[in-house]
């Protein structure tokens, strides 16, 4: 049987980023740097993105992982971080499905 610790790593986004960097893939990390009223995850969750549109972890339980997997996109492009905002006020947010009261900041970028 696995060991829960060792499950937790293997599915641990900052660990899979690692991996995908020694993999010499091109690799962009989503982070939640803030939330208010009812947001979906907490400060600190993390989404990992490669050049390819793979991704592992959540930003938002889903419902705007689209939108920040399209931005980090354009981030590893770029090269250029960006700070990406969704709340329920904004139309943006309701087109991606962001319609749970509350509000989240999540900062997108390239890792080396």
């Amino acid at each position: 049987m696995d060991n829960p610790a060792q499950i937790d790593e293997i599915r641990d986004p900052l660990q899979i980023a690692e991996n995908w960097v020694g993999e010499g893939r091109d690799v962009a990390l989503a982070t939640v740097v803030e939330t208010w009223g009812s947001a979906p995850r907490p400060v600190g969750s993390h989404l990992v993105i490669d050049a390819e549109g793979n991704f592992h972890g959540s930003v938002s339980g889903g419902c705007v992982e689209g939108a920040v997997v399209t931005e980090a996109m354009d981030v590893l492009e770029s090269r250029k971080p960006r700070m990406l905002e969704f709340g329920v006020a904004d139309e943006t947010a309701w087109q991606v499905g962001l319609s749970c009261g509350g509000r989240i900041k999540v900062y997108v970028e390239r890792l080396a």
